[in-house]
Protein backbone atom coordinates (compact mmCIF):
# COMPACT_ATOMS: atom_id res chain seq x y z
CA UNK A 1 0.00 0.00 0.00
CA UNK A 2 1.39 3.36 -1.05
CA UNK A 3 -1.28 5.76 0.12
CA UNK A 4 -4.09 6.57 2.48
CA UNK A 5 -6.69 9.17 1.50
CA UNK A 6 -9.36 10.78 3.64
CA UNK A 7 -12.14 12.50 1.71
CA UNK A 8 -15.05 14.60 2.87
CA UNK A 9 -17.57 15.35 0.12
CA UNK A 10 -19.90 18.30 0.69
CA UNK A 11 -22.53 18.47 -2.04
CA UNK A 12 -23.93 21.97 -2.41
CA UNK A 13 -27.63 21.06 -2.22
CA UNK A 14 -30.53 22.63 -0.37
CA UNK A 15 -31.70 20.08 2.20
CA UNK A 16 -30.16 17.71 4.71
CA UNK A 17 -32.00 14.86 3.02
CA UNK A 18 -30.34 15.72 -0.30
CA UNK A 19 -26.92 15.91 1.36
CA UNK A 20 -27.38 12.47 2.90
CA UNK A 21 -28.64 10.96 -0.35
CA UNK A 22 -25.72 12.29 -2.39
CA UNK A 23 -23.11 11.38 0.24
CA UNK A 24 -24.61 7.88 0.54
CA UNK A 25 -24.17 7.45 -3.23
CA UNK A 26 -20.54 8.52 -2.97
CA UNK A 27 -19.94 6.09 -0.10
CA UNK A 28 -21.66 3.30 -2.07
CA UNK A 29 -19.20 4.00 -4.90
CA UNK A 30 -16.23 3.86 -2.51
CA UNK A 31 -17.49 0.54 -1.15
CA UNK A 32 -17.75 -0.83 -4.71
CA UNK A 33 -14.07 -0.11 -5.47
CA UNK A 34 -12.84 -3.04 -3.40
CA UNK A 35 -10.39 -0.87 -1.48
CA UNK A 36 -10.16 -1.05 2.28
CA UNK A 37 -12.12 1.90 3.70
CA UNK A 38 -13.50 3.33 6.92
CA UNK A 39 -16.54 5.61 7.06
CA UNK A 40 -16.33 8.17 9.87
CA UNK A 41 -18.76 10.90 10.85
CA UNK A 42 -16.93 13.59 8.82
CA UNK A 43 -14.87 11.75 6.21
CA UNK A 44 -14.14 8.40 4.65
CA UNK A 45 -10.62 6.97 4.65
CA UNK A 46 -9.47 4.72 1.81
CA UNK A 47 -6.26 2.72 1.37
CA UNK A 48 -4.54 1.64 -1.83
CA UNK A 49 -2.18 2.71 -4.57
CA UNK A 50 -1.74 6.43 -5.10
CA UNK A 51 -2.83 6.48 -8.74
CA UNK A 52 -5.96 4.42 -8.11
CA UNK A 53 -6.96 6.50 -5.11
CA UNK A 54 -6.62 9.72 -7.10
CA UNK A 55 -9.07 8.22 -9.61
CA UNK A 56 -11.46 7.43 -6.74
CA UNK A 57 -11.20 11.03 -5.47
CA UNK A 58 -11.99 12.34 -8.96
CA UNK A 59 -14.95 9.98 -9.33
CA UNK A 60 -16.40 11.02 -5.97
CA UNK A 61 -16.86 14.52 -7.37
CA UNK A 62 -18.43 13.25 -10.57
CA UNK A 63 -20.83 10.97 -8.72
CA UNK A 64 -21.99 13.81 -6.46
CA UNK A 65 -22.77 15.95 -9.52
CA UNK A 66 -24.45 13.02 -11.29
CA UNK A 67 -26.65 12.61 -8.20
CA UNK A 68 -27.88 16.19 -8.51
CA UNK A 69 -25.40 18.40 -6.68
CA UNK A 70 -24.84 21.50 -8.83
CA UNK A 71 -21.39 21.83 -7.23
CA UNK A 72 -19.26 20.01 -4.70
CA UNK A 73 -16.72 21.04 -2.09
CA UNK A 74 -14.33 18.28 -1.02
CA UNK A 75 -11.63 18.18 1.58
CA UNK A 76 -8.96 15.61 0.83
CA UNK A 77 -6.04 14.49 2.99
CA UNK A 78 -3.37 12.31 1.39
CA UNK A 79 -0.56 10.34 2.97
CA UNK A 80 1.73 9.02 0.24
CA UNK A 81 4.86 6.91 0.53
CA UNK A 82 6.06 5.53 -2.83
CA UNK A 83 8.04 2.84 -1.01
CA UNK A 84 5.00 1.63 0.95
CA UNK A 85 4.93 1.40 4.71
CA UNK A 86 1.77 3.45 5.20
CA UNK A 87 0.00 2.61 8.46
CA UNK A 88 -3.29 0.83 7.83
CA UNK A 89 -6.67 2.01 9.03
CA UNK A 90 -6.72 -0.92 11.44
CA UNK A 91 -3.33 -0.01 12.90
CA UNK A 92 -4.46 3.57 13.40
CA UNK A 93 -7.84 3.05 15.05
CA UNK A 94 -8.29 -0.50 16.40
CA UNK A 95 -7.02 0.35 19.87
CA UNK A 96 -9.59 3.14 20.13
CA UNK A 97 -12.69 1.15 19.17
CA UNK A 98 -14.57 -1.12 21.53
Amino acid sequence: MQASVAIQVLPQVKTTEEVLRVVDSVIDYIKSTGFSYYVGPFETTIEGSYEELMEVVKNCQLIAVKEGAPSVISYVKIFFNPDGGVLTIEEKISKHNQ
